[in-house]
This record gives C-alpha cells, structure tokens and sequence, in this order.
C-alpha cells in the first residue's frame, strides 16, 4: 500500500485517479486550466511531462505519427505526421512556470506527478516537492535514470508499453536496489490511440500476481470503456489524457476525455467499485424481502381441519413466499396442522405440529 498526498493506493482502497496533462496543454495558462479542471471533477492527482527538449530529441526533423479526431458523431480519427521536436516544444515550460503550476495543484490540493527524461529532470521535481516521479516506457530500461528517481525517496512509476516482464523485474529490481519500494507498475498500451487489440487488459492479472505493487492502467483509447474493464480487473490507479478540446489537431488529444466528461469519468468508477461488491453472497434486507415476494411458499387449496397431515391436504406453491417454501415440504409433510385453516391461506411453520 502506497500513501500520496494523504491518498492510500493499493488493495482494499478507492482506485486512485490521475489526469494526464502533460501532452495536452499548450503553455503555462493552459496547463493551469487542466489542473482546475481536474480539480474540479474530483480527480486524486494530475500528471505532466517535464523534459529537455534539446537533449531529448537529436534529429529535429523525425517525423511522429498520430491520430486526430475527424470527426466527433462518428469517432474517424486521420493518421498525421509532424516533427517530434515541434510536438514536444509545445509542451516545454520553465522551470518557474513548472513552479507555478505546482503550486496552483498544491492550492487545489491535487497532487502532481511528472515523467521524466533526464536526471536533471529529477533534481527539478525534487526541488519542486513532487509527490511522485514516472518513468516512460521508452525508459523502462534506462537503469541509470531509475536510480536516480529512486534515490529521491518519492513513489516511483513505471510505464511498460513495449516492454517484456524480464525488463519490468529488472526495472523493479533496480529501484529496490536503492532501498525504495514505493513503486506502482502500469499496464500502458502503445499507440496514440491504442488499438483495442493492444490493449491486453489480461497483462493487468499477471502483473497483480507477479508483483506486490499497486498496479496501474494508463489509457490510451477514445473513451473509457477500457478503463471501467481495468477498474474491475482490479487496478489501484488509472491515469486518462484529458483535454479541453478533443478536436485539436494535435497528439493524444483525440483519446482525452474533455472537461464535460471527467466528473462522470470519475463516477463511473466509483460506481464499478461499489457494484463489484466484497465478493461474498450477500443479501440486504430489502434484496431478502423482494425475492420473498417473488418465491413461493405452500398454500391450502381447500378448507382443512385441525390435526390434519399436510400430505393429506390439497395444497400447492404460489407467491408470496413467506410461508412453507417448496425445499421444506417433504421435511414438513408428516406435520399435522394445529388450528382449522381456510381454502387460499398460506401455511406457516408456526401452523404445525411435528
């Protein structure tokens, strides 16, 4: 179990919810926005990327390909492709605009994450009092900056898109090594959006018994039926991309869900919580009284007389069932019956002598 910003993650506990941010907003008045927005709906926490964008990306002219929304009634998403280093800038901050968003989550008492792709990028989120450091899939392998995330003491999270299990122990292995075992693994389709076929929600069981983690879903498919299905295969977290526009002709911005969409995002899988129940058979007594209603129990079909034996009776099982049921007669078809009873009157056991 995982404690983040007074939010318990693990077995036992409410999923915890993160909004992903960090490829959405488009500067510091926009990112602000999203935080609100997160905020407002109700979610645990809201996630950005913080990276230099110089040493990230060498070849400023390779080309990423995603999908954009074209058209909103029927979902048709078109392929484009646009330099990787033109992506990414729109998403750079300072560090004093990292500082500002920070403290506008902390006012709003959202906690705030961040991947990472440098340990330069660490001492930022450091110095910022970051609740929790994540490490991209394409980094699941780059042992010298997991060290360094897990040396800072925070909650370190893993994305494993694309990675085998032998890497995901090895990564886990590593920030174990460096005595900290605040660690949440995610199940993370590739893709922008994910194929359904990608998805493998399955991935979800064999890391919950692999690991004895808080184990994680992040999205990336329109909607979140995908979600509600990981919510039920028992995920302590999910992280969503939201937007404000889904429209914008710009990456992962088509599988986001928007603002009018997050509140009930978040009900949603409350709601799946509460449904999915303790796993025990159990009936509250409203459940106990309405199935009476619909079961049977023994009713007389012709007057009979004290002391009579109910085998020797004509009877027959009708509704309500709030006498004799059908499972207790032949246990009780020797009884005789105590008082005179009328045609049409339900027996009950209080109206025998065994």
């Amino acid at each position: 179990m995982i404690n983040i910003n007074g939010r318990k993650i693990g077995a036992g506990h409410p999923c915890f919810v993160t909004f992903e941010a960090g490829p959405t907003h488009n500067g510091v008045e926009s990112a602000k926005r999203l935080v609100k927005y997160a905020a407002d709906a109700g979610a645990d926490a809201v996630k950005f990327q913080i990276f230099d964008l110089d040493k990230l990306v060498s070849d400023k002219e390779q080309l990423f390909s995603f999908g954009v929304l074209k058209d909103r009634d029927t979902g048709e998403v078109e392929m484009i492709e646009e330099p990787l280093y033109d992506i990414l800038a729109a998403r750079c901050l300072t560090n004093s605009e990292w500082k500002e968003v920070k403290k506008y989550s902390d006012e709003l008492d959202l906690a705030f994450f961040a991947t990472v792709g440098f340990e330069s990028d660490v001492e930022l989120l450091e110095e910022l009092g970051c609740h929790s450091i994540k490490i991209g899939s394409a980094d699941v392998n780059h042992h010298p900056l997991l060290k360094k995330a897990a040396r800072t003491g925070m909650v370190v999270q893993i994305d494993t898109g694309m990675a085998t299990l032998g890497e995901i122990e090895s990564a886990v292995d590593v920030i174990k090594a460096e005595g900290n075992e605040n660690i949440i693994i995610h199940q993370c389709p590739s893709g922008y959006p994910a194929r359904i076929e990608s998805i493998n929600l399955n991935t979800i069981t064999t890391l919950k018994k692999m690991f004895p983690y808080p184990i994680a879903f992040s999205d990336h498919t329109p909607g979140y039926e995908m979600d509600v299905a990981a919510v039920a295969l028992g995920v302590d977290l999910v992280e969503k991309t939201i937007t404000e526009n889904r429209m914008t002709r710009a990456v992962e911005h088509s599988m986001s869900i928007e603002p009018n969409e997050m509140a009930p995002f978040i009900q949603t899988i409350r709601d799946v919580e509460l449904a999915m129940g303790s796993g025990r058979r159990e009936m509250s007594k409203d459940e106990i009284n309405n199935r009476n209603k619909i079961r049977r129990s023994l009713f007389l079909l012709e007057d009979a007389k004290k002391g009579q034996k109910i085998s020797e009776c004509a009877t027959e099982f009708r509704r309500p069932g709030y006498g004799v049921p059908p499972d207790q007669y032949e246990l009780i078809s020797h009884a005789t019956l105590k008082v005179n009873m009328k045609a049409g009157s339900v027996v009950y056991m209080q109206n025998l002598r065994f």
